[in-house]
């Protein structure tokens, strides 16, 4: 298996923390979306990441079927739970923070944008999108360690690598500062070595 990503894709990190939490060995192929010869337009017809190449020449894209396809293929303890109830709570958490990556990248995206091309407002209506998300999450971690059934999950993976994604995007929400039951949570997850081995990187 083959995984395409970007380093900074909160998306692909969220497969590259679940391919190590389950000990999945694949190949990781770093890109830049911006390249003319960038692959990933041959494997996922909307030209994003992450994208799983699979041994037989098949392709998987979206975060989301990434995940669910590894963690049913490797033994051992699920990330996503086998009882119904409790997986739909897990993609609950996973739906949100998924969503939160959206507005921030939008904002970022937008930002990055020549100044005269730039809108404020759709930059500060994506940023409040990402503080109304945070504030909710902040409430539904109170007084847990993790976020379903007190064990380990990819609810947390998926909200460890949004928190991940806005620290390191848009430092100025002082989201630690405002949201101290994710800032604990945070601090927690970012002592996995899956995490610290996926950290975003300057540039």
């Amino acid at each position: 298996m083959k995984l395409l990503y970007t380093v900074n894709s909160p998306y692909a990190r969220k497969v590259r923390i679940v391919a190590l939490e389950k000990h999945i060995d694949m190949t990781l192929q770093e890109v830049v979306l911006s390249d003319p010869d960038c692959p990933v337009k041959n494997h996922n017809p909307l030209g994003k990441v992450p994208v799983l190449v699979l041994d037989d020449g098949d392709n998987l894209y979206d975060s989301r079927v990434i995940v669910e396809y590894l963690d049913n293929r490797a033994p051992g303890t699920h990330l996503i739970p086998q009882d119904h109830s409790s997986k739909i709570w897990v993609r609950r958490w996973e739906a949100l923070a998924d969503g939160i990556c959206d507005a921030a990248v939008a904002a970022m995206l937008e930002g990055r944008k020549p100044p005269e091309q730039q809108s404020q407002a759709n930059i500060d209506k994506q940023l409040d999108k990402v503080m109304r998300g945070l504030e909710v999450l902040n409430l539904d971690i109170f007084k847990k360690k993790w976020c379903v059934n007190e064990t380990f999950s990819l609810a947390d993976i998926a909200l460890g690598c949004m928190l991940g994604y806005v620290d390191y995007r848009h430092k100025q929400l002082n989201w630690q500062d405002k949201f101290p039951n994710l800032a604990k949570h945070y601090g927690l997850l970012a002592k996995r070595p899956s995490f610290k081995q996926t950290m975003p990187v300057a540039g």
